[in-house]
């Protein structure tokens, strides 16, 4: 792994599950030396969330950006990406569900150079029954009309390049639409299954109410980007 890269993960209220993220992380990427930043997103949390990451960056580098408020997760991930220094980007969730381990196996894929994004696929899911069947009928609804061959585009774990990515149109919501937004873009994607892991403690902090509409809204957008890129 020697390519640069860097590591992106937005919390918004996960005071009880941070210290394990990040250290988890960086005993995973121990390898690397130097080859990684860790970039902390604090989403306007108002829990402890912050206190700690502040305690946690005594002990590891870590470059943090704090929205005074909740601005969402796309909002989020969008801001830390140009705040990055490196073209490799990874992303993954700060409630503990991503596996680390797994980024090896997608970089291993990425650094072929064939794809401008390799993301995760949550074959065996630690959520509750409800949001698995839901997520099951957005994502095979999305991938009908979009066509961007990804089964689970709402696994948080993936690597893709800083430069296409930043040539996206900036949306709340566009970090759901990846696949379909690197393939429009001609940038070949691939998809790999990947480990998933029960909550700490709690739910789902991002975008479950009013979820349905807003997507619907998004799905259209996006479609109809596609077809003028085309």
């Amino acid at each position: 792994m020697s390519e640069f890269f860097s590591i992106i993960v937005p919390v918004y209220n996960e005071s009880e599950s941070i210290n394990f993220v990040v250290e988890e992380i960086f005993s995973t990427m121990k390898l690397c030396k130097n080859n990684f930043e860790l970039i902390v997103v604090n989403d306007g949390s108002t829990d402890k969330t912050i206190d700690k990451i502040e305690l946690l960056k005594k002990k590891y580098k870590i470059r943090l950006i704090n929205n005074n408020i909740n601005k969402g997760q796309s909002f989020s991930i969008f801001e830390a990406i140009k705040y990055s220094n490196y073209k490799t980007v990874i992303t993954l969730d700060g409630d503990g569900q991503n596996d680390p381990n797994d980024i090896k196996k997608l970089l291993n894929i990425y650094n072929t150079n064939q794809y401008g994004l390799v993301g995760g696929i949550r074959k065996k899911r630690k959520d509750s029954y409800i949001k698995i069947i839901s997520s099951k009928i957005a994502n095979k609804i999305r991938s009908f009309i979009l066509n961007d061959n990804c089964e689970d585009t709402g696994c948080s774990l993936k690597i893709f390049n800083k430069e296409v990515f930043l040539k996206f149109p900036y949306f709340d919501g566009m970090h759901r639409y990846l696949p379909a937004l690197f393939g429009g873009f001609k940038s070949n994607t691939v998809f790999i299954e990947v480990n998933h892991r029960a909550r700490f403690s709690g739910n789902s902090k991002y975008g479950i109410v009013g979820r349905l509409f807003k997507g619907i809204k998004d799905l259209v957008m996006v479609y109809f980007l596609l077809r003028k890129l085309k």
